[in-house]
């Protein structure tokens, strides 16, 4: 398994070697060393058989690009190469682009807090391009990503009827959940950085 040598959340966000925020992360070392190793084993498994590392990494840049990031959603679409599927994902993002969160509650206390939203569905072209699996893959990220509380066993059974299996749901579900604490930690961390040097 190929193991990147430095942090990535510490990549993503700009933290310095030695800088006081470095310190102040090497004081949580476990919890650093974890979200590397997730890292690691979400997008560089030594057996990628439940799903593909191309079918990973496309995820992983459609998920970042919809964060609207320019360094992550980078990062992402260079570790992604293959220039044509590239080109198809980065497609897909302009026809999935929202805001978000949307969904409903159930019947509740919540209910007053439901928001519809677009949902987003790969057409006929861009499941030729990116072929019928991948295709479903993206609309469940984008499920998770902007609709989490929609994510029902009908969108479990769209899945499944993609060919995926219950290990690959698995490992797609924790992909985009990854990529969700991931993103949002480096802009936090980054935010921090912007905020000391304003100071």
């Amino acid at each position: 398994m190929s193991q990147p040598s430095a942090d990535t959340i510490d990549i993503l966000a700009g933290v310095r070697a030695g800088s006081a925020l470095d310190a102040i992360r090497a004081k949580r070392s476990v919890a650093r060393e974890n979200a590397q190793r997730s890292y690691e084993l979400l997008l560089h498994p030594a057996d990628p058989s439940d799903m593909s590392l191309e079918e990973r990494r496309a995820v992983a840049a459609f998920v970042a690009l919809l964060h609207r990031d320019d360094p992550i959603a980078r990062h992402y679409v260079d570790l992604l190469g293959a220039p044509d599927l590239r080109r198809a994902i980065e497609a897909e993002v302009q026809e999935a682009s929202a805001e978000g969160p949307y969904g409903n509650y159930p019947p509740g206390s919540l209910t007053g807090e439901d928001h519809d939203g677009p949902v987003y569905h790969a057409g006929g072209d861009a499941r030729a391009r990116l072929g019928t699996r991948l295709a479903a893959a993206l609309e469940h990220a984008h499920l998770l990503v902007f609709h989490p509380r929609d994510a029902k066993g009908e969108a479990l059974g769209r899945l499944v009827a993609a060919g995926w299996s219950a290990d690959g749901i698995v490992t797609l579900s924790q992909l985009v959940s990854f990529l969700a604490f991931q993103i949002r930690a480096a802009i936090g961390l980054r935010a921090l950085i912007q905020a000391e040097e304003a100071t």
